[in-house]
């Protein structure tokens, strides 16, 4: 998929995926972050956290040649070296789609979040255009094969399944797949018409989701436990007083 990124349709989806994530990210507070997989994205540029990682799961030359990127760790989606509830913020980049176990990879995410932690996901929309483009098309060609893809659907019953809550979900890059950039600025009026006529056929889709701890409740203040004892104990001493 790399070398796939490096045509006008890759850098298209790169451009839209970095806005998405730069906005999905910058309001995410705590203290460690990691982004898996995909370092020609910087999801994590527009977020505070004081440690944020990078990790691949493997070092190929087109990760390691990348100006600027500085890789933390090469590790396995679905075996994830940290503690239950470690993690702030997970940033995944068609990691789903890339992995050969993307349950296993989603139950990682679900076991390392803290509670309220946030997941943000990019995958390839099977039913989309360029899932149509990809099925009639050699592979390879215009876009990288999408039969590992996971359409959004599936990808929401599985986040249910592991009380992950989706926040917010976006689809775009509604223009076609062609290798000419001359071409793909003529496509580029498919942007606004596809948002606005057909927005669930965008080629990619960008899926936000906050981990939820069932019965987790917030406790108040201690003055607001400590009110309801004395205002009781009142009407208790004026009865006693009453019979004396």
């Amino acid at each position: 998929m790399h070398q796939w990124l490096e045509s006008p349709t890759g850098r298209y989806l790169l451009d839209w995926e970095q806005q998405r994530c730069d906005e999905a990210v910058a309001d995410v507070f705590g203290y460690h972050s990691l982004q898996l997989g995909l370092p020609m994205l910087q999801g994590l540029r527009a977020n505070r956290m004081p440690q944020r990682w990078l990790a691949v799961e493997s070092m190929d030359a087109t990760a390691a040649a990348l100006p600027g990127c500085a890789v933390h760790a090469v590790l396995e989606p679905s075996a994830l070296p940290f503690a239950e509830s470690s993690l702030d913020l997970l940033v995944l980049p068609h990691t789903l789609e890339s992995t050969c176990d993307p349950h296993g990879a989603l139950r990682e995410v679900a076991r390392v979040l803290v509670p309220e932690g946030r997941a943000v996901i990019f995958g390839i929309n099977p039913a989309s255009w360029w899932g149509i483009q990809s099925a009639v098309t050699p592979r390879g060609t215009r876009l990288p094969d999408v039969r590992s893809a996971i359409g959004y659907w599936r990808l929401r019953d599985w986040l249910r399944l592991l009380a992950l809550d989706v926040q917010a979900v976006e689809f775009g890059c509604h223009r076609p797949a062609v290798q000419s950039l001359q071409w793909h600025e003529r496509w580029g009026w498919m942007d606004a018409l596809g948002e606005r006529a057909w927005p669930i056929l965008g080629g990619v889709y960008c899926v936000v989701a906050t981990k939820r701890v069932p019965g987790m409740r917030l406790m108040g203040p201690a003055w607001r436990q400590r009110a309801p004892a004395t205002a009781a104990a009142a009407p208790l001493a004026h009865r006693r007083n009453r019979k004396i």
